[in-house]
Order: C-alpha cells, then structure tokens, then sequence
C-alpha cells in the first residue's frame, strides 16, 4: 500500500527579510484612517497623555483594538502588531499598555466618554461614506437590538459572581446596530456583576441611551428598539413610548386562554426569510382580547403560531400541538406577517455576541471591574473596525456576511512581502491565494474614499 502523503523533509529557518504575517490587517489600518477614528481616539484621549510620553494613548488604544479584530484576546497580543512595525507602526510595550489602562480606570467616567465621544464621531463618518448601505438609509429605521450575554470567569476577578445558569462570572448588557445587507455593529456594551437580572429596567434603559447616544443626530428620530422577554417590564415599557419601538415577552397563562378564543378566521400565514409564506405557521393580533390597563398606550400583542419540528418537545403552554410566541410593538400600520417577520430577525442579535466574544468578549482577562469596563469598549472599536471594513469595502461579496473567524483566515492572516523600491511601499501576496481579488478589491475601494478632513 503506498501512501500519497509527501515525504520531503522541510527545514525552518528565521533570516528571511520584507515578511508579513496578517497582511490582510492593511484593510483595518486603511478603516481606521478613513473613518478618522485614529484621529478622534488621539483627540479625546489627550488627557491622559503623560508629559514627555513617547506613545499616544489614542493610538495604544487602537492598536489594542486592532489586536483584537485580528484575533488577540488579551493585552500582552499586541505583540502580533509589534513584531510588524513597517505595517502597523511603533507599537507601546506590555508595560506602558497596562499603565495606560490602569489611568484609564482610575479616571473611568470621563475615560469611558471620551472614547465613546470617539467611536460616535467615527460612526458618523463611516455611515456617510456607506451612504445607502448604512443603517437607517432611505428612511427605514435604524434597528437597534438589546441583550444580555454570560460571560464566564475562572478566577475571582472584581464583581464576578454566579449567574442565573449556574455558571460564575459576569452578565453584561449589549446593543447592536443591525445592518440592512448583513452584519451588525456594537453600539453598546455595559459590564455588569454575574447576579445581575435578566429583567433590570434600570439596565435596559441604560444601555439604550448608551446606544441611541453613537448614533448619529439625525439617525435618532427614526429608531427601532428590540429585546427579548428580559426587556417586558412595566418601567421599560413606559420609557419606550414612542412609536415604532418595540419588544418581545414570552407567553403566559392568560394569554394562552385568550389564544384559545381566537376564531380560525383570524390566522394568516406568517412569511419565511424571503417574505414568502412559510408552511405551517401563521400570526394574529391579541390586543382585543387581552386586558392591557397600565402598559403604554397603544401597544399591539401579536401571537404567532408554528408547527414545532420533528422531534422537538413540546411544552405545557403548548395547544393543540402548536407552539405559539408572543410580542408586542408600538408600530401601529403593517401586515401582521411583515411585523413578526421583522421581530423575529431580532436572533441575529445572538450571532453579534457570538462574533463579539470571537473579537475578545469571551473572556475579561483584567482584574478591577472598571478595567474589565475599559476593555469592554476595546471589544466594541475592534468589532466596529470589522463593521466599517465590510460595510465599506466588502459590499457585494460573499466577505460581506462573514463572521471574524472567517474574516481572518481568508483575508485578514494571509502572508506577504514588503517591497521598496521607486519611493514606494508595496505589500505583495501569492497570486495563488484565493481571495486575493477580494483583498485588493477592498483595499482599493477603501483608498478610493475621500481622507476625512
């Protein structure tokens, strides 16, 4: 039997010169000058400056971010970046990075705003430059969906405490931007201890003005809010009362009898992804039958109905083998079918943590509790720079919906050779690469883009 594995012997050696590991990281640094968020970081952190300091707090704390879109997970990973300086610049060291988070978190309220002030700033920008494909562009609302996450600590670190599913660690609050062509960015990530509630009003309020406030001005009038059944409280529903924002609770006993009194005459189909009827569910309006006195004035119950599928097991709230969830929104015109379709996109909120935790919210590697808030919003610039750089330049590609994981080992981690010559700098990757045209594509439309001003 003989076998098809090679057997050539492959020897190793480091005196090669001009090599670049994470090449793809040019589309990032061009994202993060495009979007002036090096320049808005530098400007607001300025404060923390020490006199006579060699490294920029803005820029450390960019690079920190960029360590993370490339896949770090904690401080001491930024010497991917500076193992690289041709391509990412002078990089601080391990000890001046820990220097700076620890006056960050001595000085956390404006610490926290000021980059916030940054993020939003760059926000703005990005949004102009995407035009149409940004979030809220032609006069459709700017989705935002809320929702809490564990995140699980192995020491006793700050404030970690055990959580509702019995594991240990912390419970912090996030808000995501949806984006209409896919992808999402973080608006919002509030830290909190592991026994904090599913059903803090207080919370959720918080977070929501965390993340109508990066929203650009003219975006906040037209503002779509949506949460899980952590978000059905009386105080949260009373402060969101504006139209067009809405949530979901789960169902109850009373409205499972007023489900029963609903005649078959007041079903319709419910859609599917494409907006096309889905076989074997279908939605209808509650609110006549429910006794709504003290929730907002003109909230609207929806109840959809749905075969389960095979083999899932049912639940005592279950009729007739039906499974039936319920929402209610403030929205008071659209079919039935559009406005649960819409509601039930709020699940992509699950695959932004999920990206988020790949981009460095798996784990809270600091000890104080005010740290651990610092690199929270480090997590938010990295996963923004993922963001900017597919909504910018990864427009009409499959690039544009994929997840960090992929993002980095299709385009980010890809090698390359830095090459000088006619006073140039060129970085050149193997023709054989197979997303090569994706990478020059998005680093040609991002140069392409007017430097903001």
């Amino acid at each position: 039997m003989q076998t098809i594995a090679s057997n050539r012997k492959i020897s190793l050696s480091a005196d090669a010169n001009g090599l670049l590991s994470h090449a793809g990281g040019l589309l990032l640094t061009q994202t993060l000058a495009i979007t002036g968020l090096n320049r808005a970081l530098s400007h607001e952190l300025e404060r923390w400056r020490p006199s006579r300091a060699m490294h920029d707090p803005g820029k450390v704390i960019a690079d920190l971010a960029l360590t993370l879109a490339l896949g770090g997970d904690c401080l001491a990973d930024i010497a991917l970046l500076r193992s690289q300086p041709e391509l990412f610049g002078p990089i601080a060291s391990d000890p001046t990075v820990s220097r700076l988070i620890d006056r960050l978190a001595a000085d956390e309220t404006r610490a926290l705003k000021a980059i916030r002030a940054a993020r939003a700033t760059a926000r703005q920008r990005a949004w102009h430059l995407a035009a149409g494909r940004a979030p809220g562009a032609d006069a459709q609302p700017v989705i935002v969906d809320l929702d809490a996450t564990i995140v699980i600590s192995h020491s006793d670190k700050q404030h970690a405490a055990p959580t509702w599913k019995k594991n240990y660690g912390f419970h912090p609050m996030t808000a995501f931007a949806d984006h209409p062509g896919g992808g999402g960015e973080p608006l919002a990530l509030m830290l909190r201890p592991g026994n904090a509630g599913s059903n803090t009003a207080a919370d959720h309020i918080q977070t929501t003005r965390l993340a109508l406030a990066q929203l650009p001005k003219h975006r906040r009038r037209n503002v779509l809010i949506r949460t899980d059944s952590g978000g059905g409280t009386h105080e949260f529903l009373a402060w969101l009362t504006r139209p067009g924002r809405w949530l979901k609770f789960t169902i109850t006993d009373d409205i499972a009898q007023a489900i029963g009194k609903l005649p078959a005459t007041a079903w319709t189909p419910a859609y599917n992804a494409d907006r096309q009827p889905r076989q074997g569910a279908w939605v209808a309006e509650l609110t006549g039958l429910l006794e709504l006195t003290g929730w907002p004035k003109g909230m609207r119950v929806i109840v959809r109905k749905e075969r389960p599928h095979p083999g899932a097991q049912l639940r005592f709230t279950d009729l007739d083998g039906h499974r039936f969830t319920c929402f209610v929104t403030g929205t008071k015109h659209g079919q039935l079918a559009d406005l649960e379709l819409r509601h039930r996109r709020r699940a992509r909120a699950e695959d932004r943590i999920r990206a988020a935790k790949d981009t460095g919210l798996r784990n809270l590697p600091l000890h104080d509790f005010t740290q651990n808030q610092i690199w929270l919003e480090i997590v938010a610039l990295a996963c923004e720079l993922l963001a900017w750089t597919q909504l910018l330049a990864l427009h009409g590609t499959d690039a544009r919906r994929y997840e960090p994981k992929r993002l980095r080992l299709r385009l980010f981690a890809v090698a390359g050779r830095l090459v000088r010559g006619g006073r140039r700098l060129r970085l050149r990757i193997a023709t054989r690469w197979p997303w090569a045209g994706t990478l020059l594509t998005a680093l040609a439309r991002l140069q392409a883009l007017p430097a903001p001003t």
